[in-house]
């Protein structure tokens, strides 16, 4: 039999985390986000998580503790997040809920967007950014176009 050059239940794309203090990261993935653990590995030490496995929905994501031998940086460390996540729900509002409630910080309200989607954003307590969506709408080109140059003058004062 032929191997796949992606590995059943993987995507294409398939975050990698890096953060201090995993085995905590990963009880908060698992009351925020429902995450379920598919694997994790520790360093001879028996502390240090060299890597875990984790499901949200469909997807997977990796997670490791910091080593800086290993140039392997937190958010925390680094003094903030490079990149975000976009975590598609069932129902942003619940889930929101239990991100903060978990322990993750607001960025960003939720409210319902001009492409469609209704989100908001959180810090988790490791410094990654989620934002967190349900879609609620199709929205035609023409109508995105629209929508998106009046959100984007919104959001530069009204300057074109």
């Amino acid at each position: 039999m032929a191997v796949k050059p992606i590995p059943e239940g993987y995507h294409s794309i398939t975050p990698h985390l890096t953060v201090r203090g995993a085995d905590r990261a990963i009880e908060f993935y698992r009351k925020a986000f429902g995450a379920e653990e598919l694997a994790r590995m520790h360093a001879p030490d028996g502390k240090t998580v060299m890597h875990a496995e984790l499901k949200i929905g469909d997807s997977r994501f990796f997670l490791g503790d910091e080593v800086p031998g290993m140039n392997c940086q937190s958010p925390e460390t680094l003094g903030g997040s490079p990149s975000g996540i976009y975590l598609y729900v069932r129902d942003v509002d619940e889930t929101f809920r239990k991100a903060v409630n978990a322990g993750a910080t607001v960025k960003r309200s939720v409210e319902d967007m001009f492409w469609g989607d209704r989100t908001g954003s959180v810090q988790d307590p490791f410094g990654h950014i989620w934002d967190l969506a349900t879609h609620k709408e199709e929205v035609p080109p023409e109508e995105m176009k629209r929508r998106g140059d009046e959100f984007f003058r919104k959001m530069s004062g009204g300057k074109a």
